[in-house]
């Protein structure tokens, strides 16, 4: 693998690469990374950035500690300096904290994920929990209501009766509790969180990039839609993979025995 490592400070943000991996740190710790102009707008440029960079396979999400992110900056929301209605879509797009990607996105959730905070952690394609990591939704309490798709992917995350009483409660949910559910996939020791994520990045990175970008998509369109046209999206994918070149015998052939001999290595693990 590439061991080069390069890094970008957008004060703000963050950004490491290394290994094809790279590595997103929120950078307000004194505000808990809580989500303000600088941040929002650090994030609409170098997410799209990463996603473009053929030097990149994976995006991991995390925050300077103590919090992963606290949400929306209410001390600028208070200020009038952010107008809430720009956080929120309409009925012909949707309006999320994160750009879509093409690549996987990791959230290494390192502390309190909170209301747009849970919203941006929503986003990720899956979650990795410190110990330390805790969840709420507190926009009842606050007032708003959420913009940033909670209740759709909340609801896919943990089911909907659980997803309501995190909105109507505001109550928080431990790491274990977020592991119980089915919030997160994993819950590791606290100085773990990271190297825990690389090494799940570093196994996808293992992988044809375009078929694992092409079965996420397939994954994220059919979620869209109802399980019968599922079946429609995924054979539609399919065939499109095969018709750009993939799927050739050679290449199956050609990776038989590593995939063979890493199930082998796993299975004695």
């Amino acid at each position: 693998m590439n061991a080069q490592q390069s890094t970008t400070d957008d004060s703000a943000l963050l950004v490491a690469v290394a290994d094809r991996v790279a590595t997103i740190t929120l950078n307000r710790p004194h505000a808990r990374n809580a989500l303000n102009g600088d941040i929002r707008h650090a994030l609409g440029h170098i997410v799209p950035r990463l996603d473009d960079n053929p030097d990149v396979d994976v995006l991991i999400l995390t925050g300077s500690d103590p919090a992963f992110c606290a949400g929306l900056d209410l001390a600028e929301l208070a200020s009038g300096a952010h107008d809430i209605a720009a956080s929120v879509g309409d009925t012909s797009r949707r309006q999320v904290p994160l750009p879509e990607t093409r690549k996987p996105i990791i959230g290494a959730i390192n502390g309190a994920a909170v209301t747009g905070g849970l919203e941006l952690a929503l986003n990720c394609d899956f979650l990795i929990a410190s110990e330390r990591a805790r969840f709420a939704d507190t926009h009842a309490r606050i007032g708003v209501q959420p913009g940033w798709g909670l209740t759709v992917l909340l609801p896919q995350a943990i089911g909907l009766r659980r997803a309501k009483e995190m909105s109507a409660t505001g109550n928080y949910i431990d790491a274990a509790a977020a592991h119980a559910w089915g919030l997160v996939n994993h819950v590791v020791a606290h100085e773990r969180l990271l190297p825990y994520c690389r090494e799940l990045a570093a196994a996808i990175v293992s992988n044809d990039g375009a078929g694992v970008r092409a079965i996420l998509d397939t994954y994220d369109k059919g979620s869209l839609t109802t399980a019968a046209a599922a079946w429609t999206v995924e054979a539609y994918n399919a065939r499109a993979w095969l018709a750009q070149g993939g799927g050739r015998q050679e290449e199956i052939a050609a990776r038989r025995a590593a995939v063979q001999a890493r199930g082998r290595s796993q299975a004695q693990a």
